[in-house]
């Protein structure tokens, strides 16, 4: 009976109010109808009074629903308005949590309605409303709360609230909530909304009031509820304090928050590595957070794991300098500016060059191309015209893999091993001879005592690389090792070289000693003569030359270096994983980001995380640097054969950018294919291609860029018949590339594309491909190719002027207006070739035509100067039609015929 009482009060009360019987669905009515007069002849005011504070709870929630209009009543009257504010900050104080919370959700909208119509507005909300925001942060009542922390951060986001009131009202209410003997609810909400509310706020602030409280919290042994928020927002803090504070006290209790027991707060931490790695040093980053970031990758978790692989890629990337990839980038990552990539910028200048003497005896992967040993392939080495075919020969057993060197510097074949037991006619046409090998072997070693004695200790340098070159003899099918060879053969010839120098400076000095001693027979054999003038050559040599072979063999030093690291072990030194060595960011990370796209990752961390890899790829090649791109190269072709679609989809979307990364020679060499192979994939992978195709093509050489001609046809076949957004993206891409060809080319391929994409059935496709079309001309004509513009035109005025379709004939008349507005084709050709067909469209029985015709001459022709200087013939055509459209029997016609150019508000579109 209750309850029927409770209904039949609320029935009385809103009949008052003309409220009928809606009950408590009243949006779609006035909800101010109880200021309304009635028979109680109270004023508004006192109206106000009376239901704001009805034993009716549901009156009450009506009241706090409509203070935003009855605020909107009061506005113009001062002591009214505060009246209201009164009776607002009374209305706080309800009982019911219902009108508490109504009121707390109608707070935000009153304040931005206060802090637009009031002057005094900030001594207003900071007066009656603030204290309402601050007092519910500790409502009892949940939704109460939850509610008043939205609007606090609504009304943050606006700038509604000054400085000075969340320094002195709100954050010490949150500070009072997150003491350690604060209750468990209030003080896992207080710092979640403390964490949210610091991005919000000034350095200062937050140094002075919040980072203290924020570093106390992060180790809260109670609740791990406490140290997930304070991990979730830990890059917050970071961003806002900067670096100086994240390294003095933040790191500390990052390195707990990754460490806790909780995994929830572990792979809270992993979320936001990248972020807080970009608030730390380069040498904080490398030495501290890079370890620290393995062991999330290790964690016992899978859950954990998962979060550091996704993260993996982001927090590579802030390794990224512009010294280490070559390209200038924003703080964000992104690129200054994605130009064509010249030849140029795809050197590596990491590696000393060798001198000019040495470059021109080099293959084309020695001499200017390559970064180091490692950097080395066989895709990347190409033999010039003067290379031979040289067999390393090793204790008589001759490679069948072939290394290509200069013909100056062709090895001679070692054949001294050949056994002697061979079979020769000269043992079968004579007596045989004496046996003196007794004799001989008594020469031999006396031979070989004498060589002993005056044989030098051989160069530790050399050693090593030919310790290396011949470990690696049963591995020349590698290509990665082919291409080491390449580079430890020259080393060696170069500290051959150098001890070459060295025996002929001492023969000089020996020489030296002896003219000055006067022991030299000046009697001498014309034999000896010509051995003196040897010896003494290199005393007259140029000695700039000179110069330069020693300079030479001082940059080869690094290569020797790594030469005798290589002998220590050359084993382990070519694996798979060796090859990828780099030293740009730490080799670990580097290490579990290639390993993303093995399948027993997928299986024990993430099913895609493979997708993850690809997506964060470009962002680790920037950081690496086009230098150490054979670091991901078989990572990237694994990536884009993934028999997952989405894979290969998130390659082909961002496959542009590693272009302008890598540069036109990696590009041509290593993405062309893959690009090739995503023309041919599912429609799902070929918008991404699609998208970015004028991105890629214009990053080729106009050699490979011409070869794609052929296959944009294909991309008019899709899948899906009905998928015209792809015929879309096209016409658009298209729009773009025609700068990218000869004008013959365009004729001859594009064309025919454009036209075909102006029959479309899709009108957004139709009316993108007049754009097209219009380009298209705009070629021809800037090209001086004014007989193929002339032909195109004929064309046009074939297939859209005389359509018997009213669809052509319009695209006709747009395709016209848009030739005159470009302004590219001289008006006495536009006069004399589509001006006449155009106006002959005026008559079309078709409005939506006559509309177009009406707009074009109207809007663009008559304003051009060309037809009001002349005054001639067809300006009198034009001006007589424009008046017959006037006096059009379609309205829409008449419009666009009068409108004057700068009152043109109405779209075309809309009418079509």
């Amino acid at each position: 009976m209750a309850g029927l009482s409770y209904f039949e009060d609320a029935h009385d009360d809103l009949d008052d109010f003309g409220f009928d019987d809606y009950g408590g669905e009243c949006d779609g009515i006035r909800i101010t109808a109880f200021l309304d007069a009635g028979q109680d002849n109270l004023t508004p005011l006192g109206r106000l009074e009376k239901y704001a504070f009805s034993e009716n709870v549901f009156n009450r929630q009506i009241v706090a629903r409509g203070l935003l209009d009855v605020l909107r009543e009061f506005s113009d009257n001062e002591n009214d308005f505060l009246t209201v504010m009164e009776t607002v900050s009374r209305m706080s104080e309800d009982c019911e949590p219902t009108v508490r919370a109504e009121l707390m959700e109608q707070l935000p909208n009153i304040a931005m309605f206060l802090h637009e119509s009031r002057p005094n507005f900030p001594v207003a909300f900071s007066r009656y409303l603030v204290p309402i925001v601050v007092r519910y942060l500790t409502d009892p009542n949940n939704q109460v709360r939850k509610t008043s922390q939205a609007a606090l951060l609504v009304l943050l986001e606006q700038g509604v609230i000054n400085k000075r009131d969340v320094e002195s009202k709100v954050c010490p209410v949150l500070l009072e909530l997150t003491t350690p003997n604060s209750d468990d609810d209030y003080k896992i909400e207080a710092v979640a909304i403390m964490c949210k509310l610091v991005s919000m706020l000034t350095r200062d602030t937050v140094e002075y009031l919040l980072l203290r409280r924020f570093c106390d919290l992060c180790s809260d042994s109670r609740l791990f509820q406490v140290r997930k928020v304070c991990a979730s927002n830990f890059g917050d803090f970071c961003t806002i304090v900067g670096q100086d504070a994240t390294e003095k006290l933040l790191i500390a209790k990052f390195f707990e928050l990754c460490s806790d027991t909780v995994w929830g707060v572990r792979k809270a931490c992993a979320e936001c590595f990248m972020t807080v790695s970009n608030c730390a040093s380069a040498e904080v980053r490398r030495t501290k957070l890079s370890p620290l970031f393995i062991n999330l990758i290790s964690d016992p978790s899978r859950w954990v794991r998962q979060a550091a692989f996704q993260s993996l890629g982001r927090f590579i990337s802030t390794f990224a300098s512009s010294a280490a990839s070559g390209l200038p980038f924003k703080e964000q990552g992104a690129l200054c500016e994605i130009a064509k990539c010249s030849s140029d910028l795809s050197r590596c200048n990491n590696l000393r060059e060798l001198s000019d003497t040495r470059d021109s005896q080099k293959p084309p992967c020695m001499s200017g191309n390559c970064t180091d040993a490692a950097s080395l392939s066989a895709d990347s080495c190409h033999a010039p015209k003067d290379c031979v075919t040289t067999v390393l020969c090793n204790q008589g057993a001759v490679s069948a893999n072939t290394v290509e060197l200069p013909l100056k510097e062709a090895q001679k074949i070692d054949c001294s091993d050949i056994s002697e037991d061979s079979y020769s006619t000269f043992n079968y046409w004579r007596p045989l001879l004496p046996d003196i090998s007794l004799e001989l072997e008594q020469m031999q070693r006396e031979k070989e005592d004498v060589d002993e004695q005056s044989r030098k200790p051989e160069d530790p340098a050399t050693s090593a690389i030919q310790k290396v070159l011949e470990s690696l003899q049963h591995r020349m099918d590698d290509p990665d090792v082919l291409a080491q060879v390449q580079v430890l053969s020259a080393a060696l010839k170069v500290s051959k070289l150098e001890s070459e120098i060295e025996e002929e400076e001492e023969e000089e000095n020996e020489l030296l000693q002896k003219v000055d001693k006067g022991s030299l027979d000046m009697s001498v054999s014309p034999l000896q003569e010509g051995k003196e003038e040897s010896i003494m050559e290199p005393i007259v040599q140029d000695e700039d030359h000179h110069a330069s072979e020693q300079t030479s063999s001082s940059d080869s030093d690094l290569l020797i270096e790594n030469a005798q690291e290589m002998a220590k072990d050359p084993d382990l030194l070519f694996d798979e994983e060796k090859t990828k060595v780099q030293d740009v960011i730490p080799q670990q990370l580097l290490d579990q980001y290639l390993s993303m796209t093995d399948p027993a990752r997928a299986q024990t961390v993430d099913t895609e995380i493979a997708k993850h890899c690809a997506f964060s790829l470009p962002g680790v090649a920037l950081t690496l640097g086009r230098q150490n791109w054979h670091c991901l190269k078989g990572t990237y072709e694994t990536l884009a054969t993934d028999v997952q679609w989405k894979v290969r989809r998130t390659l082909a979307f961002s496959i542009h950018e590693l272009a302008v990364i890598l540069g036109d020679q990696l590009t041509a060499a290593d993405l062309v294919p893959i690009f090739n192979g995503f023309l041919k994939d599912l429609d799902e992978v070929r918008i991404g291609v699609l998208k970015h195709l004028y991105d890629f093509l214009k990053l080729l050489h106009a050699d490979k860029r011409r070869e794609y001609l052929f296959q944009l046809q294909e991309f008019m076949v899709t899948d899906n018949s009905r998928n015209w957004r792809f015929r879309y993206e096209l016409a658009e891409q298209l729009i773009l590339i025609v700068e990218l060809y000869s004008h013959n080319d365009v004729y001859d391929y594009l064309r025919q594309i454009a036209l075909t994409l102006c029959s479309d059935k899709v009108a957004q496709v139709r009316w993108i491909s007049y754009k097209l079309v219009v380009e298209i001309l705009r070629k021809f004509y800037l090209s001086a190719a004014d007989e193929l513009g002339l032909n195109f035109i004929n064309e046009l005025i074939v297939r859209f002027c005389h359509s018997p379709k009213w669809v052509g004939r319009q695209a006709f008349a747009f395709i016209c207006q848009a030739v005159v507005e470009e302004d590219f084709m001289p008006m006495d050709q536009f006069s004399q070739n589509l001006l006449p067909s155009l106006l002959g469209l005026s008559a079309d029985p078709v409005a939506n035509v006559r509309v177009l015709v009406a707009k074009a001459l109207r809007q663009t022709v008559l304003e051009k100067a060309y037809f009001k200087e002349a005054n001639g013939p067809h300006y009198e055509a034009i001006e007589e039609t424009v008046i017959t459209l006037q006096s059009d029997r379609d309205r829409d016609v008449r419009y666009f015929a009068t409108l004057e150019p700068s009152k043109n508000a109405m779209d075309t579109f809309a009418l079509i």
